[in-house]
């Protein structure tokens, strides 16, 4: 064979090769968006056409549960359907294993543990506890409430129904007392950092859970100085005066998992990365923080009091005071736009239910 018969054969087979790759490529675009059809899924991997998307699987499934009973399974079945990229297993709180999450030990706070893996030792020998309640672990279905701080549940009268749930989850100060018909009795556990965790030590309700969730690197020196029982200085790099005391016994306190801030802000929201650190516009809030927790460790998730109207200046900002809507200023931290563009995403997809309509 000539030399240029032999470099004519390799041009071919490296053409070869590029369709090949060019067609394995298409393949897996066309999976996802079909021949000459408009694409399926959003940037993000959210199914784009929402409405009523029920596997048949799952209607057969609870198809006969009973009114208020517990749909075994539905919230991350419904997640999955609408975000096939969604993977379940992400306990709500770290325990003792949690060095072996890689990614964890890959980022600062808030989104991992990096630089803080000592101080978090020393708190979980003293907590020695790392998931819900004996009952609430030993239930086969669990039905959770996220409640939002919003005014928009005031005088809903929905205290009742909030009550029912298995696990009842409210962020940071947010009082119970003085407005039970509204929000109900119930707290299985008060999720919150240093800023926002209640001042008042009688404010505490006896029978929760208290749910620390660290966003910069002296949160968890806070953490370890309130359980154990040592002097906390309120300023100590805090932007806002801190709780001094927690009267909580170590049994009673959590630490949230890290991989939810990080899931919501970046997997599920869209936030800019900034090299994994905070940055202007990337942090979630804590209530979507609380409802990603949700949907990995609750079968059912309904959330109320979530949604600004920005249209309604003079509505009341938060049901616990007379602040108006009209004081909300553009945060650094949040992206509000883009987080209200993902709850309504699982509101169009029935994976979790809005009780008072906000969202």
């Amino acid at each position: 064979m000539s030399f240029l018969g032999s470099v004519r054969n390799l041009l071919l087979a490296v053409c070869l090769m590029l369709v090949l790759g060019f067609l394995y490529y298409s393949a897996g675009k066309l999976h996802m968006h079909g021949w000459g059809q408009e694409p399926q899924y959003d940037r993000l991997g959210f199914l784009l056409k929402l409405d009523s998307r029920i596997s048949a699987e799952l209607n057969y499934k609870n198809g006969n549960v009973t009114e208020g009973g517990c749909r075994k399974g539905f919230a991350s079945a419904q997640m999955t359907a609408i975000f096939p990229k969604f993977s379940k297993p992400a306990p709500m709180f770290l325990d003792n294993t949690f060095r072996r999450w890689s990614k964890l030990k890959d980022f600062v706070p808030p989104f991992g543990i990096k630089g803080q893996e000592t101080v978090i030792q020393k708190i979980l020998g003293i907590t020695k506890h790392f998931t819900l309640t004996s009952h609430l672990d030993s239930l086969s279905c669990k039905r959770c409430i996220i409640m939002g701080n919003g005014g928009i549940v005031a005088n809903k009268s929905l205290g009742p129904r909030i009550d029912e749930y298995d696990v009842v989850i409210r962020l940071n100060e947010a009082p119970v007392k003085g407005f039970e018909k509204d929000v109900g009795t119930k707290t299985t556990l008060r999720i919150t950092y240093p800023e926002g965790a209640i001042q008042k030590p009688t404010r505490y309700e006896k029978d929760s859970l208290f749910a620390f969730t660290g966003f910069k690197p002296q949160d968890f020196k806070w953490l370890k100085y309130i359980v154990y029982k040592e002097k906390v200085s309120p300023s100590d790099g805090f932007w806002k005066s801190v709780a001094t005391v927690v009267p909580k016994e170590p049994k009673e306190i959590r630490i949230l998992n890290p991989y939810f801030i990080r899931e919501a802000a970046f997997t599920f929201i869209g936030l800019p990365v900034n090299n994994g650190m905070m940055g202007r516009g990337n942090i979630p809030t804590l209530g979507t923080v609380a409802i990603t927790m949700a949907l990995h460790n609750c079968d059912e998730v309904a959330v109320a009091g979530f949604g600004y109207d920005m249209n309604a200046p003079n509505a009341p900002l938060h049901y616990y005071e007379n602040v108006k809507m009209s004081a909300i200023k553009e945060s650094w931290t949040h992206n509000i736009g883009k987080e209200k563009e993902f709850l309504r995403k699982l509101v169009k997809g029935q994976v979790i239910t809005d009780l008072t309509a906000g969202i």
